[in-house]
């Protein structure tokens, strides 16, 4: 008997789109519907709250430990705590023998009791290059850890959307450029953006920007100063549309978009969030570069000569190696693997 299939984790989109991959893999073309186990405190409840491909969400009152006090450290931990007794009594009454884990603090509860019910099995998903510090201690306790980093990783193919497969094409010549902070934004390319927005539009070349809401207003009002016509938003559902329309990309080096812009065979100048945990983003992106797949810089050193230089690459070799490096399915491969595990 397979039993019940939970996934857990989130907190960030990043990890919500790896789950939301295994959910619909599950659902759609295994019919097999999961539960979701996520936090109050985070994205989860946006993405998942009475999603039709799930039996059923629930959300739990849990934060993360990291960047707290010691006060708050202790009452996380006992939040914790408390939450993971309720998931082992869920998963005992339901039958729970899969438990497939994309990490975030989201994650820890349900993590957790899988391990202490010794009928149930662990799977985890680890996005970046930089094992984060849950999947760390729980990695020992698992069936097996996907990942498109760690050498021994039986399935290193990242879980896309395939959309952006079907979507993408091999650039040849660069007339549209995206700048992409995040569903957030960034700052430091938004005002890089501009600082060479003139450049571009003497060149010929087309600007779509994603700002991140809290700089649309201000981006866009700068744009019309220097009366250029750009394809500027704050966020949107659709953005395997606008990377198909573009043949270069400056972004930030999440996984979830890095591996997105590999798939839409999009060339980019990576520039990691500095501050992200254990500079995972830098990590994510040279994987990358050192395969002469793309082109990185941290923040602090981003300036006009080293865009120039990628615009001057060879975009058309990149972009055809970029869409040999990825299969579209991940997913299919992922979840075969642990629905086969559960036949044993």
């Amino acid at each position: 008997m397979i039993g019940n299939v939970v996934i857990t984790g989130g907190g960030t989109g990043g990890h919500l789109k790896v789950a939301k991959a295994f959910i619909d893999e599950l659902a759609i073309n295994k019919n097999i519907k999961p539960f979701f186990i996520g936090s109050l405190n985070g994205q989860d409840k946006k993405w998942f709250d009475a999603y039709a491909n799930l039996k059923k969400s629930y959300f739990l009152d849990t934060r993360g430990v990291v960047n707290k006090g010691f006060l708050g450290k202790i009452k996380a931990l006992f939040q914790i705590f408390f939450q993971t007794l309720k998931c082992y009594v869920f998963f005992i009454k339901n039958d729970v023998k899969r438990v497939i884990s994309v990490g975030g603090f989201s994650a820890a509860p349900a993590t957790f009791a899988s391990i202490l019910i010794p009928s149930c099995k662990l799977y985890i998903h680890e996005q970046n290059s930089c094992m984060g510090k849950l999947n760390k201690i729980t990695s020992k306790f698992a069936t097996e850890v996907f990942s498109s980093y760690l050498k021994d990783s039986k399935i290193k193919d990242y879980p896309v959307s395939e959309e952006f497969f079907s979507n993408s094409r091999v650039r040849e010549k660069i007339e549209k450029v995206i700048f992409l902070g995040g569903s957030q934004g960034a700052l430091a390319i938004n005002n890089f953006a501009l600082s060479v927005a003139k450049e571009l539009d003497n060149l010929g070349i087309k600007i779509i920007h994603q700002t991140g809401g809290n700089d649309f207003t201000r981006v866009k009002s700068e744009y019309k100063k220097l009366g250029i016509e750009v394809d500027v938003f704050d966020f949107t559902n659709n953005l395997v549309d606008k990377m198909k329309e573009a043949d270069f990309a400056i972004s930030r080096s999440g996984a979830s978009t890095l591996w997105e812009l590999v798939a839409n065979g999009l060339p980019t100048l990576f520039v990691p969030f500095p501050y992200a945990a254990q500079d995972h983003q830098y990590g994510n992106a040279k994987f990358l570069k050192e395969k002469n797949l793309a082109f990185l810089v941290r923040e602090k050193e981003l300036n006009r000569t080293i865009l120039t230089e990628a615009l001057n690459s060879d975009v058309k070799t990149i972009s055809e190696n970029l869409v040999r490096l990825i299969s579209n399915d991940a997913r299919k491969k992922i979840i075969d693997f642990i629905l086969s595990e559960n036949q044993k």
